[in-house]
């Protein structure tokens, strides 16, 4: 959808139908915020740290607009792309898997490792690595690409870990193509809904795969991407009352408060019940969905205020508010490993980026999350 707005230039937005778009609102304020935090710091000022944000308004409980992202890539879209290019399968590393192991998702855990580790090992997983040389137009502008995607890289990582975000499937992290910015869509699943799923939880506190550490080059993820994660966590740390501020409107809005208690959901994006693990065997299925389990699209919003005035329901959803609040507050304090012990922001920053990287937490992934990638 193209308008043209009152300073003469053309803005481009998606209608979004199906699905309730106030929380990504509610995101994109959050964002501001940090925004505006990072940029009174000298630190995270000098390397330009910040948030890419894009337009969201809600016109309805189940339909609204969201500003499309100029010169933005998907993931899977540079991915696809790029393999097609060299003749090459999309879903090479999960049909490994599965020629290894067919009933792969039925594995435990420790076999899930070895399958998981031998489609790695006989893979590269240096798509975006040279993705992002082969799209600069000179290497000046390659190194320019590679340190912006690297801080931002991290700066959502770590507000994202705090924000508690979840379904960081290919299809939800973007490129910009001048800048190599990365970009976040699609924030329904919050407050760590997404890692206490019962079926295909998310063991992960952020996306950081093979295929995003490579693009690092050399250096990896001791560099820029460290040294800027421990920035930003310094930043949400020193500000953390600000923060709290907004998220506790936040976490009590009914609203999204709803969202918290829907959190058991078992149907897939797409319409299709995770029970049915037909499909999750199907390498073709996964390389066309690269996605994560689905949401509750829209709520009732009757429902949801009538249910306000009743005192179970309403005590339920104040303890669940309270447990999220709390939550975050421990992650703010560096207590998000144990209550007990406050960790410095050093080893916070470590223990967040091994826990991200860990293949035993990355092959408990729905398969179109594509963690081999």
């Amino acid at each position: 959808m193209n308008m043209k707005g009152s300073d003469g230039r053309d803005y481009y937005y998606l209608l979004k139908g199906h699905e309730d778009l106030r929380q990504d609102e509610r995101v994109m304020q959050l964002f501001s915020l940090v925004n505006t935090l990072l940029s009174a710091d000298t630190d995270s000022f000098k390397r330009q740290l910040h948030i890419q944000r894009y337009s969201v308004t809600p016109l309805a409980p189940n339909v609204g607009l969201i500003g499309i992202i100029p010169d933005s890539d998907t993931l899977h879209e540079l991915v696809r792309d790029y393999r097609h290019s060299i003749k090459l399968l999309l879903n090479i590393e999960y049909r490994l898997m599965l020629q290894m192991a067919p009933d792969y998702e039925n594995l435990p855990l420790l076999q899930k490792i070895e399958v998981f580790e031998y489609a790695m090992e006989n893979t590269s997983g240096q798509d975006l690595y040279k993705i992002l040389w082969l799209k600069s137009t000179n290497s000046e502008h390659w190194l320019e690409r590679r340190a912006s995607y690297t801080r931002s890289l991290a700066v959502t990582s770590m507000v994202g870990h705090i924000l508690g975000l979840g379904d960081r499937h290919p299809s939800n992290i973007m490129l910009e193509r001048k800048t190599g910015k990365v970009v976040h869509i699609d924030f329904g699943d919050c407050f760590e809904v997404a890692m206490h799923r019962d079926k295909f939880p998310e063991k992960v506190p952020f996306r950081l795969t093979r295929m995003l550490t490579h693009a690092m080059e050399v250096s990896g993820i001791e560099g820029s991407y460290r040294k800027t994660c421990e920035i930003t966590m310094q930043v949400l740390r020193a500000n953390n009352e600000s923060l709290m501020a907004v998220l506790e409107a936040f976490v009590y809005d009914p609203l999204i408060n709803w969202r918290l208690m829907q959190a058991d959901t078992e149907v897939r994006q797409g319409g299709e019940p995770e029970s049915g693990a037909g499909h999750a065997a199907e390498p073709a299925w996964v390389a066309a969905r690269p996605q994560g389990l689905a949401r509750p699209l829209r709520a009732n919003e009757n429902d949801i205020f009538n249910e306000a005035g009743e005192t179970g329901v309403q005590e339920v959803r104040n303890k669940q508010a309270l447990l999220v609040y709390n939550r975050v507050q421990h992650k703010l304090t560096g207590r998000d490993f144990d209550i007990d012990v406050a960790l410095s922001v050093e080893d916070q920053v470590d223990k967040l980026i091994r826990q991200a990287m860990s293949l035993e937490n990355l092959c408990q992934c729905f398969a179109g999350w594509c963690a081999f990638w």
